[in-house]
């Protein structure tokens, strides 16, 4: 199961992610690693992107972004 099919309100743990590119990279440094809890707070009007919380912060992902990001639910 990826990130972006999650809803708001829904919790999971970061398994893995799936890009070793730049997008992986840019992931790593707004803080997305594996074993990480995460929580989907809102999705925007038009569904992209979604805001999502991450060690008591708040960060936007385009849902092909998140797309690139694994998880497993709690």
């Amino acid at each position: 199961m990826t990130l972006d099919q999650l809803k708001p309100g829904d919790e999971a743990y970061v398994e893995k992610l799936c890009s070793r590119d730049r997008l992986g990279r840019r992931l790593m440094d707004m803080g997305v690693y594996p074993g990480l809890r995460i929580r989907v707070i809102r999705n925007a009007p038009l569904e992209d992107p979604m805001e999502v919380e991450l060690d008591g912060y708040y960060i936007s992902l385009r849902h092909e972004e998140a797309r690139a990001v694994e998880i497993a639910c709690k």
